[in-house]
């Protein structure tokens, strides 16, 4: 078969495909999804209210939205890590088993032990499984909660001095839309970074310049990160969780880069820097 001929049956193949992709309007199930339909994929977004419901919290909407499916993007709330995960990931495989999904592609967190009994819990069924592990998102400054830090001018958070190689979401869904579309990754773990390594002072410094206005770090101890969180409505053992969920990475066991999205796209990952700048220009500080 000529080099032509592969890609065209390639292409044929992808389209004729139906992916589930949970949390659709998330951060990375919203870009995905949209990627995934400009290659002509037939996308299920599943989410609580949408036309495909999936809730994680009711798993009686998990099979109907399984039904029919090729492949699965998952992404579990609140974080793989989380309670309830490997209960959730081992119950979904063995749904997307009896459904006959051929596919799935998990996110997963970068340096996170707990995280790793859930992605083994979501393989025990034996669908094949490709695990995208991620280093914190870019679009953490850009979207939500750091995105109104950055306008205030202080992101508060419990980083430190530790450096993390920031990932832009970006990339990351096109990686995944990749290993969702494309033979020769299941049963792989691709692990995800940016770059360069930036400490939070220096991520503050680089959204400065993008947006031209002040953008500081305030380095937050655990009780003042876990109070903040409770202005917010965090039940207090949530917010007690998620602190020490972040405390665990950025403790340093994470300031090292991957070739990871190299190695899937063929190309260098975005720099921070060029996010930030990419991030202004399309006015995701102008409040």
């Amino acid at each position: 078969m000529t080099t032509n001929n592969a890609n065209n049956a390639n292409a044929q193949s992808t389209q004729q495909m139906t992916v589930l992709v949970t949390a659709a309007t998330g951060k990375t199930g919203r870009r995905v999804a949209e990627r995934l339909a400009q290659r002509g994929v037939t996308v299920r977004a599943g989410s609580r209210k949408g036309e495909v419901p999936f809730d994680w919290e009711d798993r009686a909407t998990w099979g109907p939205a399984l039904r029919g499916a090729d492949a699965a993007y998952v992404t579990y709330y609140p974080d793989l890590a989380g309670p309830g995960a490997v209960d959730a990931m081992r119950d979904l495989g063995w749904l997307a088993a009896e459904n006959g999904v051929r596919r799935l592609v998990l996110l997963s967190g970068r340096g996170e032990p707990q995280a790793v009994h859930a992605e083994d819990a979501l393989r025990a069924a034996g669908v094949p499984v490709t695990v995208v592990r991620a280093a914190f998102f870019a679009q953490n400054f850009s979207e939500g909660v750091m995105a109104l830090d950055v306008v205030a001018g202080e992101i508060p958070f419990p980083a430190g001095t530790t450096a993390e190689p920031f990932l832009d979401v970006d990339d990351l869904a096109d990686v995944v839309v990749t290993v969702l579309t494309e033979d020769g990754h299941e049963g792989l773990t691709h692990e995800l970074t940016g770059p360069r390594l930036l400490t939070f002072d220096d991520a503050a410094a680089e959204l400065a310049a993008a947006t031209g206005r002040e953008v500081r770090y305030a380095a937050t101890s655990r009780d003042e990160y876990i109070a903040m969180l409770r202005q917010f409505d965090f039940p207090a053992a949530d917010a007690a969780w998620l602190t020490d969920l972040f405390l665990m990475l950025m403790d340093g066991h994470n300031a090292q880069l991957t070739d990871g999205v190299e190695r899937v796209l063929g190309r260098a990952p975005k720099d921070f820097g060029a996010f930030a700048k990419d991030a202004a220009a399309s006015g995701a500080w102008s409040g």
